[in-house]
């Protein structure tokens, strides 16, 4: 058994600096198989940074506070979460949520199994310049960055 209050979680932001607070709590706790993270959004902020899809993990979003607005497929259909309310994402689903409101959101992430995702079975809807559209990209953390290597092309940047 492993207790831990939220202040006691170090803050570790999203690289791509989309947020101010993230603070995983399964890695305190020391979690295997579950991940859950606390996120804080200002206006404008978001979970990930971008439209993408975890093949090796499903996620639920809950909100505490706020209204989260999650981008939903290839396509972008929106869907609004409000407050006391939680939305699943199946593994190979892709989603993306923001806080486009004024007020403060709050929520937890969770994602199973394993306490962090593979890279290797990360997957993001960015623009390619090398195929002058939206494309399919692989995703890698190297030394805290992202890299992004086009699935279609093969364009790295």
């Amino acid at each position: 058994m492993k207790k831990v209050g939220l202040s006691d979680v170090q803050n570790v932001p999203n690289p791509l600096q989309v947020h101010d607070v993230r603070k995983p709590i399964s890695m305190v706790l020391g979690t295997t198989d579950f991940a859950m993270n606390y996120f804080e959004l200002d206006t404008g902020d978001s979970f990930s940074g971008g439209i993408h899809t975890h093949h090796d993990q499903e996620e639920v979003f809950f909100i505490m506070e706020g209204t989260a607005t999650f981008e939903v497929g290839r396509d972008g259909n929106e869907v609004e979460v409000g407050p006391q309310e939680a939305i699943r994402f199946a593994p190979g689903e892709y989603q993306c949520g923001h806080n486009r409101n004024e007020e403060l959101l709050a929520g937890l992430a969770l994602g199973a199994p394993g306490a962090m995702h593979d890279w290797d079975a990360l997957e993001s809807i960015v623009y390619c310049p090398e195929c002058e559209e939206e494309t399919s990209h692989g995703v890698a953390l190297e030394s805290g960055q992202f890299d992004l290597t086009c699935n279609e092309c093969e364009y790295e940047h």
